[in-house]
């Protein structure tokens, strides 16, 4: 019997079974930031243990770093103290750090891809949840704990449950105007936002296939967000020419052994899955969520559901929370609040695809800068993506269009850092999450979107098919 790519990649970095039923799992990637590893690190030193595979691991500060005005000390004192234990930490322990004071930094979900250390048949963690976003390359990735944070740091090894696995297939063609974020978005309010709970979600078919790696890795991403703790695509050509001559990449005839490698972990033809799910790509509209989780959402030209039935208590609870009422359209609404970028939608491909509706306009004699009354932010997903942005004219030209550009950071997905939301400000944001309270203010309600819809709202001042946009009035 043939088995999937997470059962063979498992099995590969299987150590023991443990009397508990779980496995002893190795870990080939260990990717680290501010915010989960101070306390990981002391735990080590009350043990008087140190990092067993320090070139397995590395670093970054992306959570709490301002995106604007950075200086040392940071304003925050209980950010600075991360920071600070983090710098501590890597030194002592010899770990690679992507630092800002050199310009290296970067979210981590964008910085190991782009440096060539996320690769195929890898098992990855991180003390960060969106973990999965590595998934996109054939890997077993997944976020953990702080006190697994501190067993990897000790022994490279995690106690691991072993998943089922769902065949998610999507056939057909996207339409017009739809994104990996309008599938990410569709395929959790398809299943639910605790179907994939027990389970990793192998991405399947005609559109996963056409995928770039950078929106493999959006869908890969939001895996989490409908209860899969690991979501992946099987590698392909465009894994690999993704990665040939990145820093960290195999070369050479390592380069040729790592293919093979690579080539031998995708799910036989007969592999046999816990479950087999099929979506036709042809139904799926741009999404957006009204709602306080992510699987609250509907198309952007449809009506609000109903309260009744299975539910209605959460649906209360959303509409109360989100000024919404049941029965009335979405598009229309009015924010106040623009944010693209995050671990989600913050790499290269995401801010060209911004900046080609700006210029669409521009041609088309159409006002193409940010609604008066509206805050728009756009916050590279690193270092290399800002200097892309930079280099393609891409930052001027969301720039010229009335867009904040910052630094690099993970800014307004959540409220670690400066870039918040005030009172009840509604966001259109291209984020992973919509929970209360998320970015930053009690009060503040979030919209999740794709970065051409969020352009579109920022644009227009309130949410805005923006497939549409072209067919308006100048």
């Amino acid at each position: 019997m043939g088995k999937t790519l997470y059962q063979k990649v498992f099995e590969r970095h299987t150590v023991r079974q443990l009397p508990s039923g779980q496995h002893q799992l190795f870990v080939g990637l260990h990717l680290i930031h501010e915010v989960t590893t101070p306390q990981a690190f002391s735990m080590l030193e009350e043990r008087g243990l140190r990092v067993a595979y320090p070139e397995r691991t590395f670093a970054t500060v992306d959570h709490i770093i301002p995106t604007r005005g950075l200086t040392r000390p940071l304003a925050d004192p209980e950010a600075e103290a991360m920071l600070a234990a983090l710098e501590r930490n890597v030194e002592a322990s010899s770990i690679r750090y992507f630092s800002q004071a050199r310009g290296e930094n970067g979210i981590v979900h964008v910085l190991g891809p782009e440096r060539g250390l996320t690769q195929p048949g890898m098992t990855i963690c991180c003390g960060d949840s969106h973990t999965s976003t590595h998934g996109a390359f054939g890997a077993i990735a997944f976020g953990i704990g702080t006190s697994q944070v501190r067993d990897v740091l000790a022994t490279q090894t995690l106690a691991v449950t072993k998943l089922k696995v769902r065949r998610v297939e999507l056939y057909g063609r996207l339409a017009r105007g739809v994104y990996a974020k309008d599938v990410a978005l569709f395929l959790i309010a398809k299943l639910g936002v605790q179907a994939g709970v027990g389970y990793a979600h192998e991405l399947a078919g005609e559109v996963f296939e056409r995928f770039s790696m950078e929106e493999r890795m959006t869908v890969c991403n939001m895996s989490v967000e409908g209860g899969a703790r690991v979501g992946y695509v099987q590698p392909d050509s465009t894994t690999y020419d993704y990665l040939e001559g990145r820093e960290f990449s195999p070369r050479g005839a390592a380069w040729e052994r790592a293919v093979r490698y690579w080539e031998s972990t995708r799910s036989d033809a007969d592999a046999r899955y816990d479950d087999v799910v099929r979506f036709d790509a042809s139904e799926i509209e741009p999404v957006v969520t009204w709602g306080i989780h992510p699987g609250q959402s509907i198309p952007v030209g449809g009506t609000l559901p109903a309260e009744n039935g299975q539910g209605r208590e959460n649906l209360r609870e959303a509409y109360q929370y989100m000024q919404l009422e049941p029965g009335r359209p979405l598009a229309g609404t009015p924010i106040q609040v623009a944010f693209i970028g995050s671990c989600t939608n913050g790499r290269a491909s995401d801010f060209a695809e911004v900046a080609e509706l700006i210029l669409a306009l521009r041609r088309a004699g159409k006002r193409a800068t940010v609604a008066p009354g509206v805050r728009a932010l756009a916050v590279p997903g690193s270092q290399a993506v800002r200097a892309e942005l930079i280099q393609r004219g891409h930052a001027a030209i969301l720039t010229e269009a009335g867009f904040d550009l910052r630094e690099p950071g993970c800014s307004m997905c959540l409220a670690m850092n400066p870039d918040r939301l005030e009172g009840d400000e509604l966001c259109a944001s291209t984020s992973n999450r919509n929970f209360k309270g998320r970015q930053g203010s009690p009060r503040g309600r979030t919209l999740l979107m794709s970065p051409v819809m969020v352009a579109a709202a920022a644009l227009t001042g309130v949410v805005t098919d923006a497939r549409r946009l072209m067919e308006g009035p100048a």
